[in-house]
C-alpha cells in the first residue's frame, strides 16, 4: 500500500539489470476503505457518507465506501467475503453473531486505539453495552447501535376498525398483550394486516424474543448450556403467538407479506432505526409506543449492532482510525438519529431530540431511553448460525394450524441440546 509523503522503491535484479520504480517525495496514493452494512436505506447511507466525507477532510488520501448486503443473508455474505479473500476493512456485525466474531480472532482489538484518540472519552461508554463485544477486558467491536424494540402504530387503521389505539390503552392502564392482539384482530377483520413482527417472516425466529420475553421465555439458559424451549414460559408464549396467528388472524400467517410502513398494517414491532421508513407525506397518523405488558410484567428488548475492523482487511490501522472517528462523541450524536448510542451522555430525551425530529420527547423517553436502560439484548450464542437453522427448522412444526407445541419444543431441544452442552 502506498502512503502519503513516502517513497517506494522496488529493486529487481534480473541478468544484472537493476529496475527502479519510485514515487517522488510528496506524492500520495489513495487508500480505499470498504465497510459492509446491511442497510440500503437512503437516509442511513446519507448519514454514513456524510461522516465519511468529514473523515476525508482530515485524511485527504482516504476514501471510505459502504457496501450494502441483503439483510436476509447478511452474515453469510460477509463471512463468504472473508473466506474468499475479499474481506472488507470494516463490518457492521449483528448482535446474534457477536460472540462468533469476537471469539474467532477475526477482529482487530480496539480498546487501546480508542483510548488513545483525543477527545474520544472511552469512560462514558456503558459497560453493559460492550459486554457482548468484548473478551478478556478488550473491546473488539464498538456497539454503535443499542436500539430498543417498540411498536409503531397506524392510528388511522385502528380507529377505522373501531378499536382502541395503543395510546388509549396505555392511558387506561390496559396496554397488555391480549388487548394488543384484540386491536390487531379488529384491523385484520377489516381487510388490513394486524400486528407484524418485522424481519421475522417465519425464518428469523430470534425476533420473536420481542414477544415471548413478555412471558419471561428464552431459547436457552442464561449460561447458554441448556435448551429452554420446553420450559413453561416458552410453551405458553408460543401457544399465545400460535393462537394469534391461526385462530384470531391478528398476525399475518406464513407466506403473507404485509408492510406496515406502506400503510398496510395496524402495528409493527421493530427497532426505532426503522423510523426512516415512515412515509414522508404523512399519509397516516402514526405513533410509537413501548411493547405491551405480558404475564412476566413490563419488559424491553434491545437489538445491538457493532462496528468491527477485520484483520483480513487491506489497511487495519487506517480502518481503526476511521472507526474511532465514526464513533466519536460528535459523530455518535449524529448516528443517534437512527442508532441510539452506548454513550451515557447521549441517552436522554433532550439530546436525542436534537437529531430525532420524527419522535417526540415523550416517545424518546418512554421507548428509547427507558428501553435501553431496562432492556435485555436479543438472544445470541456461539455457533449461532448453526443453532438458528436448527431452531428455525424445528419451529416449522409450530407454524401449522393444528400444531402440537409441546412435542415441537421437545424436538427442538433434542436437536440443539447437545450443541449447547458442548
Amino acid at each position: 500500500m502506498f502512503r502519503r509523503n513516502k517513497s517506494f522503491t522496488l529493486r529487481a535484479i534480473t541478468g544484472g539489470l537493476i529496475l527502479s520504480l519510485g514515487l517522488a517525495a510528496g506524492a500520495s496514493a489513495e487508500t480505499k476503505l470498504r465497510m459492509t452494512i446491511w442497510s440500503a436505506n437512503e437516509a442511513h447511507l446519507k448519514l454514513f457518507n456524510g461522516i465519511a466525507e468529514g473523515f476525508k477532510k482530515e485524511h485527504p488520501d482516504v476514501t471510505v465506501s459502504f457496501e450494502s448486503l441483503p439483510f436476509e443473508n447478511y452474515t453469510t455474505a460477509l463471512t463468504t467475503q472473508i473466506a474468499g479473500g475479499n474481506a472488507p476493512d470494516m463490518a457492521w456485525i449483528f448482535e446474534t453473531s457477536a460472540y462468533d466474531f469476537v471469539n474467532s480472532g477475526a477482529l482487530v482489538p480496539l480498546t487501546k486505539a480508542l483510548a488513545a484518540t483525543p477527545g474520544y472519552e472511552v469512560g462514558e461508554i456503558s459497560p453493559s453495552a460492550t459486554e457482548r463485544w468484548s473478551k478478556d477486558g478488550t473491546l473488539y467491536a464498538y456497539p454503535f447501535s443499542t436500539s430498543p424494540f417498540a411498536v409503531f402504530v397506524n392510528n388511522d387503521l385502528i380507529r377505522k376498525a373501531g378499536a382502541k389505539t395503543p395510546a388509549e390503552l396505555i392511558a387506561a392502564g390496559q396496554w397488555t398483550w391480549p388487548n394488543a392482539i384484540a386491536t390487531a384482530q379488529a384491523v385484520a377483520q377489516s381487510g388490513k394486516g394486524g400486528l407484524v413482527v418485522r424481519d421475522f417472516n417465519y425464518q428469523a425466529w430470534q425476533y420473536l424474543s420481542s414477544v415471548w420475553n413478555a412471558w419471561g421465555a428464552a431459547p436457552w439458559s442464561a449460561d447458554g448450556k441448556r435448551c429452554t424451549f420446553t420450559d413453561k414460559p416458552m410453551v405458553d408464549a408460543l401457544g399465545f403467538i400460535h393462537n394469534a396467528i391461526f385462530e384470531k388472524k391478528a398476525i399475518p400467517g406464513p407466506g403473507q407479506n404485509v408492510d406496515f410502513f406502506a400503510g398496510d398494517a395496524a402495528m409493527t414491532i421493530t427497532q426505532i432505526s426503522r423510523a426512516s421508513l415512515l412515509p414522508k407525506d404523512k399519509r397516516f397518523d402514526w405513533d410509537l409506543v413501548p411493547l405491551p405488558k405480558g404475564p412476566a410484567g413490563d419488559y424491553a428488548i434491545v437489538g445491538q449492532a457493532g462496528i468491527g475492523v477485520l484483520k483480513a482487511g487491506k489497511d487495519a490501522a487506517m480502518a481503526t482510525t476511521f472507526v474511532a472517528y465514526m464513533t466519536s462523541p460528535e459523530n455518535s450524536a449524529k448516528l443517534a438519529q437512527f442508532f441510539p448510542s452506548a454513550r451515557k451522555s447521549l441517552l436522554n430525551a433532550d439530546v436525542l431530540g436534537k437529531t430525532n425530529a420524527l419522535l417526540s420527547p415523550a416517545q424518546l423517553d418512554k421507548v428509547v431511553v427507558s428501553g435501553i436502560s431496562t432492556g435485555k439484548v436479543m438472544p445470541a450464542h456461539t455457533d449461532f448460525a448453526r443453532l438458528q437453522q436448527m431452531v428455525r427448522s424445528g419451529l416449522d412444526a409450530v407454524w401449522q394450524p393444528k400444531a402440537d407445541i409441546p412435542a415441537a419444543t421437545r424436538a427442538i431441544c433434542a436437536q440443539i441440546g447437545p450443541l449447547l452442552a458442548q
